[in-house]
């Protein structure tokens, strides 16, 4: 069997359920699975990623990573880190960092923390320590006064994007820690959005701004 030329997503095209066994001979290629290649591949990758192993998956993302990094506050076991995972493997976070609990619901990330790299700090203090040992600029994303808005702001390339809980958002250690604080602009009657929507949009600007589109799917 031979792949689509296609390279979007599969839950986008005809093949969303998964590819069947492979038929004729086998590629010789060490990052192919053999058994996705006898028994069918239905993960959830990309057609370019099938019947390959988790292993090659992650190797081949790792060549690409980009140089921001997620980090979220789970203090109050947080329900929407899962979220907050699969949209950094979506836009390919560098790692995602878990602040305060070390568990939480794996549910919304929908495996996809089997190839994200995934990095726990136990306190805020830790992971400024380990930024700041990294050279990464913190920028948090919050509504509080003084921020900047996030529309027009010159993020760094090389940043830690940090987000709060829902609910009492970043805390005052880690905006003490911050560089900046970017806030997203919001025209109806709730106070704030969902923390796992508010990661995805800060995500999505720092691809806008410094990201080589030519290397999307």
């Amino acid at each position: 069997m031979t792949l689509n030329d296609g390279r979007g997503p599969t839950e986008w095209q005809e093949g969303r359920h998964g590819v069947g066994p492979w038929e004729g001979p086998w590629p010789e290629d060490p990052r192919f699975d053999a058994r996705f290649l006898a028994d069918g591949d239905s993960r959830n990758v990309v057609d370019a990623y099938r019947y390959w192993s988790l292993d090659a998956i992650v190797a081949d993302l790792d060549t690409r990573r980009h140089d921001f990094h997620v980090a979220i506050e789970n203090f109050e076991n947080d329900m929407n880190i899962g979220t907050v995972v699969r949209t950094a493997n979506a836009f390919l976070a560098r790692e995602v960092h878990i602040v305060g609990r070390r568990r939480w619901n794996r549910r919304g990330a929908m495996v996809t923390d089997r190839y994200q790299h995934i990095r726990h700090h136990e306190t805020v203090a830790d992971l400024v320590a380990w930024a700041r040992a990294e050279e990464l600029t913190i920028v948090a994303i919050d509504n509080t006064p003084g921020s900047v808005p996030l529309e027009t702001a010159e993020l760094p390339r090389r940043c830690v994007l940090l987000f709060g809980q829902e609910g009492p958002g970043v805390t005052d250690a880690a905006q003490d820690a911050a560089a900046m604080t970017c806030s997203i602009a919001q025209f109806g009657s709730t106070r704030s959005i969902n923390a796992g929507v508010a990661a995805g949009i800060a995500m999505h600007a720092w691809v806008r701004q410094h990201a080589d589109l030519s290397q999307a799917w």
